[in-house]
């Protein structure tokens, strides 16, 4: 029989995947599952991007251009530099998603046996990118009890070998919520400008910042200019997930023209998620507005149902729509699946994404889940009380 390739045998499940199946059949068998596990918002699509499909009076559904049509990218170029990141089209390659940003940025700057450094708990998907291109995953291990902040930079030297060629964090972050300051991005500034590093920036998230605090990009920092990276996506921003448009950005002339050779082979994004994605930049601030204002009553909401279970410990987070919750149990997982296949509340249960996925550091995380604040409060408020009469049962 044909034989696996090795790095397929490797290739992480999703955390936030690969439970479906179960979610499927308690639905089957009557009970209503409330979606605590992936990062899809309930927030409505600006109608603005909906109608640019809607009402497009295209003949012929052509190829765009691989990297994004010049009035897409121009477009972007502006919603940049209002964010104080000067750039222009040609530092711009719009990609099929963000996690197609991922692989093109990887592909382009690591060969087989390279290493990437990355603050743990990170998106799960970091962990298939690196394993698809061969690349070691080198986590340096933030903790809840510091409400996972950056770690100290000792921790960051002592990892940095002949092998490594970036440092990546997701900013905002996902799982952790977690919003890196401006005195952290600097001090990973003089770090890759140290060693010659890339230092790349998931930062799809943004918009999402809350406390009065500000988002602060590596493209924001003079001196960065052919070190930084910025992976985004329309996906968050405009509650376009099924879009499937992000992309990648650097002043990196070298590093860009290399990455549309990745997107050449790809042939090209889709056309009409590129219109829909351009008319989203219409949107005007105030839905932003409203958006952030109802994440942060959720936040609040969730956070505080949640320290009210014996037991459970959870950090707060100050960006994005995720928290980490420390549970009173082993494993996770075995929880998660039970919840799905044994457990019920007046035919209700809850679906949450076990934490070690979020990890490499074997056995950490174990006791760990994401949850995501994308429900309105009512429901959430609901999911924390079926989580804590689950728990009790569990436990017994």
């Amino acid at each position: 029989m044909p034989s696996i390739s090795k790095k397929g045998i490797k290739m992480p499940q999703s955390p936030i995947r690969k439970l479906v199946p179960f979610a499927e059949d308690a639905k089957k068998r009557g009970t209503k599952v409330f979606h605590l596990n992936i990062g899809q918002p309930d927030i409505k699509t600006p109608q603005i991007a909906l109608d640019a499909v809607k009402n497009n009076t295209i003949k012929t559904l052509a190829y765009a251009r691989s990297e994004g049509s010049e009035e897409y990218r121009t477009k972007l170029a502006k919603y940049y530099v209002k964010n104080d990141i000067n750039v222009s089209a040609n530092n711009i390659i719009a990609t099929t998603g963000g996690s197609e940003a991922l692989l093109f940025t990887i592909g382009s700057i690591t060969d087989p046996g390279d290493e990437i450094i990355i603050p743990e708990p990170f998106y799960a998907n970091y962990n298939g990118f690196s394993t698809a291109s061969g690349v070691k995953v080198v986590p340096v291990i933030s903790k809840i009890e510091d409400n996972f902040a950056l770690p100290k930079i000792e921790d960051f030297e002592k990892l940095i070998t002949k092998k490594t060629k970036a440092i990546l964090i997701c900013n905002p972050g996902n799982p952790t919520g977690y919003l890196y300051s401006r005195e952290e991005i600097q001090k990973l500034k003089k770090i890759v400008l140290k060693h010659d590093l890339f230092l790349i920036a998931d930062e799809v998230y943004r918009e999402f910042t809350y406390d009065g605090l500000k988002h602060t990009s590596v493209m924001s920092l003079d001196g960065l200019e052919q070190n930084s990276i910025v992976i985004d996506s329309v996906s968050k921003r405009y509650s376009m997930c099924g879009a499937r448009i992000g992309c990648i950005v650097s002043k990196n002339d070298e590093f860009i023209a290399t990455a549309i050779k990745f997107a050449q082979a790809r042939l090209s994004p889709p056309t009409y998620a590129l219109i829909a994605s351009e008319a989203a930049l219409e949107t005007p601030q105030s839905y932003f507005d409203e958006v952030i204002e109802e994440y942060v009553e959720r936040r609040n909401t969730l956070i505080s149902e949640l320290k009210k279970i014996d037991g459970v410990k959870v950090a707060n987070p100050k960006g994005a729509f995720y928290c980490v919750a420390e549970l009173p149990v082993k494993d996770s997982d075995d929880f998660a699946q039970w919840l799905l296949e044994e457990f019920n509340d007046n035919n209700e249960t809850i679906m949450v994404a076990p934490a070690s996925g979020f990890y490499s550091t074997e056995g950490e995380g174990k006791n760990q889940v994401r949850i995501a604040y994308v429900l309105n409060k009512k429901d959430l408020i609901r999911s924390v009380e079926i989580l804590g009469k689950a728990l009790e049962q569990y436990n017994k």
